[in-house]
């Protein structure tokens, strides 16, 4: 590999604020912010909106949408077909 095109791959904590978990892994990612991880080190952290302990698909809380409202606010607004 060609030297200095790479960016820095290192250690980098992924905080998911939505489910207060964190865990840490290596990533080309920075941050300005540091987090004292469990063993006594210090990584940059970067939070995360959702990860797979807070996103329905993983823990099976998915969402259902109300799909006869639409079509009854579609045919409210466009009429019905003949």
């Amino acid at each position: 590999m060609r030297e200095g095109i790479h960016p820095a791959y290192g250690p980098v904590v992924f905080r998911d604020r939505a489910a207060d978990h964190a865990f840490l892994t290596r990533s080309t990612m920075t941050s300005d912010k540091t987090v004292e991880w469990e063993d006594g080190n210090t990584y940059p952290v970067v939070d995360v909106e959702i990860s797979n302990v807070s996103h329905p698909f993983y823990t099976g809380n998915a969402r259902v949408l109300d799909t006869a409202g639409r079509v009854e606010r579609f045919e409210r607004r466009y009429g019905r077909r003949p």
